[in-house]
């Protein structure tokens, strides 16, 4: 029986085996359904044996067995589902796919949040097969957990890497003569893709891409509990046998408590993350654990009266699929933890300068702090693990003011106009001043409704401004702001004063 936890008071149960398995990227693609306040799609995750399985040794070995753990054993209480034989997509007329969990011939038995059960679920039984059942005839096959809930997880299926063009030139060997050694090429293949330097990251970002469309390979055995999901193949036993490239369909639910579907200033549909109090996880399945850190991408569709806004290190431009249909692509290159994923939908516009601006001003006393700030650059290391980095590239150090965009609901498109484009560059440039390089290359600024929480969307590559109060306060925050700079005091690129929480004028830079 799993305890009750109340996310307000108590601490977020790390239900991943991190030890035994590390997701290294992840690949989204969704479909955002505001009638149905629904975001569905298919996650692909990739995967690195972690930290107890790297040490070596057999199979047969405790280490890297999943019931080594007592944490992680399957209980008896919780479902455990079989492969079904068919999940289909069906396009409706915005795009959206509407998923189908039933064989042909098969009654759907999913409730009307998608789950997938049947009338036999008061047993604890929604399958021909139970997972209890198979542990207790002596196997002791892997059991993968990640973290999640509120999700309605509906398939799981190994995804065949090695059916990707071009994949060749990351294995060793083309010789195959049986399963065992196919799935040990899979393996391989991702293990190669996980690991290949950082400056080759756009070839890692194609390769991604190309894996995640692989088709499926065999589904797999998984079990849904309150904060986790569970996912097991038969006869594996070992983290490192365990598939390496898993996708996973799934779609939210509406009482969701990682995403808000809401209306904007203007009275129009919206939904962005709230982050707390359970990060993510009832938006996609994803390891929490302080260990877990990742890089994604994201493909995004939704109604072409819609902008997608995402942590992602690129300005996304919207492609359109077909008339009223637009998709979003975003990526980070920077492992980050999944808490760190934001994504905000709505009818946002874009607030863009008239005309040129001119040079951002700084004071002159802030250009001696430089050399300072930026030790990392002068050094010619950093401390952390290899990823594209621009404290290494002195084009970078010597940015002022990294690209940004403003977002707005179109009632409120003047005044940030009129007062944020011209605030928000000097506020770059005197974070810049006294920190150094910006860590990434560009930013997002959003303006959300006032029942935006404070830290919902603390992304290291969008910031939420709420606006209540804003405009009223916002040219003596920046003032305050600017003198904390002046000060030398390196909490300014926090959530503003925390003498003046009421207001919650948030100045995230990065």
């Amino acid at each position: 029986m799993e305890t009750k936890l109340d996310p307000a008071k108590d601490d977020l149960p790390l239900m991943a085996n991190t030890r035994h398995m590390l997701v290294k990227h992840y690949v989204l693609d969704l479909d955002v359904d505001f009638k149905s306040q629904v975001i569905e799609g298919t996650i692909v995750l990739f995967f690195e044996p972690g930290s107890r399985c790297k040490k070596g040794g057999s199979a047969g070995e405790g280490d890297c067995l999943s019931q080594s753990d007592e944490t992680f054993k399957i209980r008896a209480s919780e479902p455990c589902h079989s492969p079904v034989t068919n999940v289909s997509a069906r396009s409706s007329k915005t795009g959206y796919n509407d998923f189908s969990v039933c064989a042909k011939g098969e009654k759907d038995t999913s409730d009307k949040n998608g789950n997938h059960s049947n009338r036999e679920q008061a047993s604890g039984i929604s399958s021909s097969k139970n997972c209890c059942d198979i542990e207790t005839h002596g196997s002791e096959d892997f059991l993968l957990v990640l973290d999640c809930c509120d999700l309605s997880v509906l398939k799981v299926e190994e995804v065949d890497v090695a059916a990707v063009p071009g994949i060749e030139k990351f294995t060793r060997s083309a010789k195959l003569t049986d399963a065992e050694e196919l799935r040990n090429l899979r393996n391989q293949i991702v293990h190669e893709l996980v690991t290949l330097p950082a400056d080759h990251w756009r070839e890692q970002l194609y390769y991604y891409t190309h894996c995640s469309q692989a088709p499926g390979c065999g589904e797999l055995l998984f079990s849904t509990g309150t904060w986790s999901l569970e996912i097991r193949k038969a006869e594996v036993q070992a983290p490192r046998d365990f598939p390496h490239a898993i996708r996973i369909w799934y779609k939210t639910k509406p009482e969701g408590r990682s995403v808000t579907w809401t209306t904007d200033q203007s009275g129009r549909p919206c939904v962005y993350t709230m982050g707390s109090p359970i990060n993510n996880r009832a938006l996609f399945p994803c390891q929490e654990p302080p260990v877990a850190m990742s890089t994604w991408q994201t493909t995004v569709r939704t109604a072409s009266c819609f902008v997608v806004l995402m942590s992602g290190e690129n300005s996304a431009e919207p492609a359109q699929l077909q008339e009223g249909l637009l998709s979003w692509y975003y990526y980070v290159t920077i492992p980050m933890p999944a808490s760190t994923f934001t994504i905000a939908v709505g009818c946002w516009t874009e607030v863009k300068q008239e005309s040129n601006t001119a040079d951002v001003q700084i004071n002159n006393e802030f250009s001696s702090l430089f050399s300072r700030a930026d030790l990392r650059l002068i050094e010619g290391s950093c401390g952390h693990v290899a990823y594209p980095c621009r404290f290494q590239n002195p084009a970078a150090s010597s940015q002022l003011v990294i690209p940004h965009r403003v977002f707005a609901p179109w009632c409120l498109k003047d005044r940030c106009a009129e007062i944020l484009l011209e605030l928000i560059p000097q506020c770059l440039s005197a974070a810049h001043a006294i920190l150094g390089t910006h860590p990434f290359s560009r930013i997002d600024v959003l303006i959300v409704p006032s029942n935006f929480s404070s830290l919902g969307m603390a992304s290291v590559t969008a910031a939420a401004q709420r606006t209540e109060h804003l405009f009223t306060v916002l040219g003596k925050k920046i003032s305050k702001y600017l003198h904390l700079v002046q000060c030398k005091q390196k909490s300014v690129i926090l959530h503003g004063s925390k003498t003046d929480r009421h207001h919650d004028f948030s100045v995230i830079l990065n």
